[in-house]
């Protein structure tokens, strides 16, 4: 049958880590607020500590005593380790996130129609900056100058998990949860040898994503948030299409393409169940598929072999995203081995 995560259905119903050490007396990691407002809560002794990170060494006040956030990737860590925030793109949240409420946190908009200004009222000591708003790390600079600004992108020429990896670590140093990073990496790591142990190793595999009604490729390789995924996980690819981008919404290709390459599995990302499930307009991914009359005897579709990411993924893309991904993979493999 086909698999949903949990988030699809809620929707439908350490490598790479380098110049870590610390320099002074940080809090004592027993509170659970960590972040604006920590050091008084938990009587902790600012000090600072030393990472790496895009751009380089960086000095970072830890506690943190202000900081703000617009990476998609780090907003389900920063909630679920209690971190305050006093800025951040609330508007980019998914809705799975409770933070995507806090009123109390000012919101700094979207990439498209940022509130960069508003960042000045928060008086950050930390900007973690990155993904959709990474153009905008010189106006940060600007409205900013005494904050430091850290950018955890995953790096072209790196290991994607490792990057997702090194991106948390990072941040467990800075707000003292290395063991929560740590954690988060295993479990990563744990999820993907299941995957390679179960997967025969010659299945045909495609990837897509739905948007607009639409079915768009993902290319092995480079294609945008699973493109990644056949070198990593050793998966076969159903077909290769020169020219292939890393377009949000994917390649163009029709049913037929994907008719006639008959892959055995189909992995899915629901880009619209994370920006627009409300729409009247709006399909669910699984529709299009289960539903395509060109689809029918594809063996993917004929024996319910299709995967969903978790539906905030567009909006999420964390290194939980992931993990629970590839925790229902490994989960549909081993169901048909």
């Amino acid at each position: 049958m086909t698999s949903f995560t949990r988030r699809s259905l809620g929707a439908l119903s350490a490598a790479g880590v380098v110049g870590l050490a610390l320099t002074a007396c940080g809090g004592s990691g027993e509170d659970d607020a960590t972040g604006a407002g920590a050091s008084d809560a938990g009587g902790a002794e600012a000090g600072t500590v030393e990472v790496e990170d895009n751009n380089g060494p960086q000095t970072v006040q830890t506690p943190p005593s202000s900081v703000v956030a617009t990476d998609n990737r780090t907003f389900e860590t920063l909630a679920d380790w209690g971190v305050t925030l006093t800025a951040a793109a609330r508007t980019l949240m998914p809705s799975t996130n409770p933070l995507k409420e806090d009123e109390s946190i000012i919101d700094l908009g979207s990439h498209r129609e940022p509130d960069l200004e508003a960042v000045v009222a928060a008086e950050p000591t930390l900007i973690i900056n990155g993904q959709r708003f990474a153009d905008y790390h010189d106006d940060f600079v600007k409205y900013a100058p005494d904050a430091t600004i850290l950018e955890l992108d995953p790096r072209d020429d790196q290991p994607f998990a490792d990057e997702l990896k090194r991106q948390v670590s990072v941040l467990g140093e800075i707000f003292e949860k290395q063991t929560e990073a740590e954690a988060l990496g295993t479990d990563l790591d744990a999820a993907m040898e299941r995957v390679k142990a179960a997967y025969d190793g010659s299945s045909t595999v495609m990837a897509v994503n739905t948007s607009g009604g639409e079915i768009g490729y993902i290319a092995p390789g480079q294609g945008r948030t699973l493109g990644w995924t056949f070198e990593a996980l050793g998966l076969v690819p159903a077909l290769e299409v020169e020219g292939a981008s890393d377009d949000h919404e994917g390649d163009d290709i029709s049913v037929e393409a994907i008719a006639d390459s008959d892959p055995a599995w189909i992995l899915v990302m629901d880009r619209d169940a994370a920006v627009s499930a409300d729409d009247p307009e709006y399909t669910p991914a699984n529709e299009l598929l289960d539903s395509s009359e060109a689809l029918a005897g594809v063996t993917a579709v004929a024996e319910g072999n299709i995967v969903y990411m978790p539906a905030d993924t567009y909006t999420n893309e964390g290194i939980q995203t992931y993990t629970e991904f590839f925790n229902t993979f490994a989960d549909a493999l081993e169901g048909k081995a």
